[in-house]
This record gives C-alpha cells, sequence and structure tokens, in this order.
C-alpha cells in the first residue's frame, strides 16, 4: 500500500493515509501521556517516524528533523519512565521545576529558535524557517519535560500546538491542522491531570 496515496481531500488539500495513521496513533499516545502510561513512548516513536516522512515530503525539514529526535528522546522518555530516578533518588513520579529551572529552559528555548532558523535558511530550501524553528525547539523542550514528568511540559505543549495549527495551515495539511487544535485541547487536560497528582504545595505553583 501507499501510505502517500491520497485517502480523501480537505479544501482542495490531498489526505493520505500516512497521515491519517499518524494522527491515529500521535492521539493514542497523548491519551497514554494523560495516564502517565508508558506506552505512550513506543506509541511516539510510530507516529514520528510517519510525521517524518510527511513532513520531509511537505518541505518542513526543521519538524521532519524533530520527529527524528522526538525516536531517540522516545528512548530515553521511556526508560526514564521505567527506571528513571528523582532528585532525592526514589522512583520518577509526577513533578515540577523550581521557578529559577523555569528561567533557565525559557531562555534556552528562545536563545534556540533563531539558531535553527538560520541554519534551516541557509541549510535547506524551507520557505518558512523562522515559522519551522520555533515550533521545532519548543517541541524539543516540551519532550524533555515530559520524560522527566514534569508539570511544566504541557503549558510547553499548548503553546507549540496552538502555533503549529498556523504553520500546518499554512503547507495545507489539514488533517494535521485538525490534529493539533485537538492537542492543544489534550494538552490543557493533560495539564489538569498531572497537577492532580502533585502534592497540594507544588499543585499550587503548576
Amino acid at each position: 500500500m501507499n501510505l502517500f496515496a491520497e485517502a480523501f481531500t480537505v479544501w482542495g488539500s490531498p489526505i493520505t493515509w500516512l497521515e491519517i495513521a499518524a494522527c491515529v496513533l500521535a492521539v493514542w499516545m497523548v491519551v497514554c501521556n494523560w495516564q502517565v502510561n508508558p506506552l505512550a513512548w513506543p506509541l511516539a516513536m510510530a507516529s514520528s517516524a510517519m510525521y517524518a516522512l510527511l513532513f520531509a515530503h511537505s518541505k518542513l525539514y526543521g519538524e521532519a528533523t524533530l520527529q527524528l529526535v522526538f525516536i531517540v528522546v522516545a528512548v530515553w522518555g521511556w526508560w526514564q519512565w521505567l527506571r528513571g530516578h528523582g532528585a532525592e533518588g526514589g522512583p520518577l513520579v509526577v513533578h515540577v521545576l523550581t521557578v529559577r529551572q523555569r528561567w533557565q529552559a525559557a531562555i534556552a528555548t528562545l536563545a534556540a529558535w533563531p539558531a535553527l532558523a538560520l541554519l534551516l535558511a541557509t541549510a535547506t530550501d524551507s520557505d518558512v524557517p523562522w515559522l519551522d524553528a520555533l515550533p521545532t525547539v519548543g517541541s524539543l523542550a516540551g519532550q524533555f519535560l515530559l520524560g522527566r514528568k514534569l508539570v511544566e511540559n504541557w503549558p510547553v505543549w499548548i503553546a507549540v500546538n496552538v502555533f503549529s495549527v498556523g504553520l500546518f495551515a499554512i503547507k495545507g495539511l489539514w488533517l494535521t491542522v485538525a490534529l493539533y487544535a485537538l492537542f492543544a485541547v489534550m494538552a490543557a487536560i493533560g495539564w489538569r491531570a498531572w497537577r492532580q497528582k502533585l502534592p497540594a504545595p507544588q499543585a499550587a505553583s503548576a
């Protein structure tokens, strides 16, 4: 079966079987993340591989490369959820960053944005390097926070998903537009679900 074959069209843009399969696995992955279920990570690997192909086909090279990085990070995240430890040496549990750590994460992410944008602008034929680079670096930050079971991953994903809706609309990936809009809503639900897993003092700061 040709995964790039057209399944149907939306507003004149073809929706491929590859995009449909990637969307289904990605939604299943987020549901598992809500539940802190390690199955989320192999699902992330499979959906990321599919999206790497889809984004490369659409000349979104930053997003395509990000999916390959996601596969590597998913291996790390899977290990963290199964074998990782918290700061005190106990099993890794849902927790939050300190205020200083939040600022450090934000500054590092924003500093990486122009660096990646300039790389895409000079090394590829991307027609949206700056728009492509921002959700790429934001997604890397979100994935790292998710792997360490940090509640802050969810507001990061909300911001990334909302921005990505506009980016994918520019590219005519309408099923993915709908998916990322759904992801933004699901991230808000995940944020609430993980906050409920925190002790009261941490929940107040999350």
